[in-house]
């Protein structure tokens, strides 16, 4: 919270024009059709603040227009400290701690998280690894204890996640990560992912699963270890680093969210996603992560009725 001593923390007026300079750092862009050469603030009592108009399309806007902060009653200032928390968090924060501490409702904090994890989604981008990098690719799965669930959950699953969710992470050594919910774990369904989103002459790690042994001859170089004899190491050839962000991913989901919906995974995916590719380690401190995510705003919007509409 110590940080949080910035101006635009506390004032609307003053995230409007952080926002603003993050957003349009070479002046306003219209939202509605692109022009930003024949763009004018719009001034007077009347007018709301930061108002623009562009005289290509007589269209008007603010810098909100556009993003997941679009129409939100919310205070920016205070979407900003949502922003922050979530970000500085490792472990997540579940929207009855945002709740406490922003001073909102359960449902207006459930509504922000879900917004702010949309603006974190990654949007596309090209293979990882290449010449001489090395790429770990694991799977985990997501769920609770099977005594705790109903029959209807016990009877879907696979591959020893039984009931449970399927989660694919590739992580490339000292850089990003990339994980997503997938219908299960065999050769057929991993293997185009695989493909498309690692480069062919990388060097993939695995385990020794099955699966990875089929998959393995499409890329330059394929090494597995043995965990069945309790082989983790054997120099450079190892999973420590995605099941690093296993455990990351884990104890936030059983010890910050508890219970994550089918329906969202994918959201809580993109948050850890993240926070890890924006890691201290790679020069992102709390504050660059949080105008990291503040980038990511444009052209996502969300519109859930509220907690009972999906619950998460």
């Amino acid at each position: 919270m110590t940080k949080m001593t910035a101006k635009y923390f506390k004032d609307a007026d003053e995230a409007r024009r952080h926002l603003e300079s993050i957003r349009w750092p070479d002046g306003p862009i219209c939202p509605h059709c692109g022009g930003f050469e024949r763009i004018h603030k719009v001034a007077g009592k009347s007018h709301r603040a930061g108002l623009y108009a562009c005289r290509d399309c007589n269209g008007h806007f603010t810098v909100t227009v556009g993003t997941v902060f679009e129409r939100s009653k919310i205070p920016l200032n205070v979407w900003f400290q949502a922003v922050y928390l979530l970000c500085c968090s490792k472990k997540g924060m579940s929207s009855k701690q945002l709740e406490r501490m922003l001073g909102v409702t359960y449902k207006t904090a459930w509504f922000m998280t879900h917004r702010i994890r949309e603006a974190m989604r990654e949007g596309t981008f090209g293979p990882m690894g290449g010449a001489g990098k090395i790429v770990e690719a694991d799977e985990t799965f997501i769920g609770g204890k099977e005594k705790n669930k109903h029959v209807g959950q016990r009877k879907r699953g696979n591959l020893g996640g039984k009931g449970k969710e399927a989660v694919l992470s590739l992580v490339e050594r000292d850089g990003k990560v990339r994980s997503q919910h997938v219908p299960d774990v065999s050769a057929k369904t991993l293997r185009p992912i695989l493909n498309a989103q690692i480069e062919k002459n990388s060097f993939l790690v695995t385990d020794g699963e099955g699966q990875y042994r089929i998959i393995g001859p499409d890329f330059a170089k394929h090494e597995t270890v043995n965990h069945s004899i309790n082989e983790y190491v054997r120099g450079d050839v190892h999973t420590n680093t995605v099941e690093g962000y296993f455990s990351i991913l884990k104890r936030g989901i059983t010890g910050t969210y508890h219970h994550v919906s089918q329906a969202h995974l994918k959201r809580y995916l993109g948050e850890f996603d993240f926070r890890y590719n924006y890691r201290e380690a790679l020069g992102y401190d709390d504050l660059a992560r949080t105008t990291q995510a503040l980038k990511g705003i444009e052209g996502k919007r969300l519109t859930y009725g509220g907690p009972a509409a999906a619950k998460a």
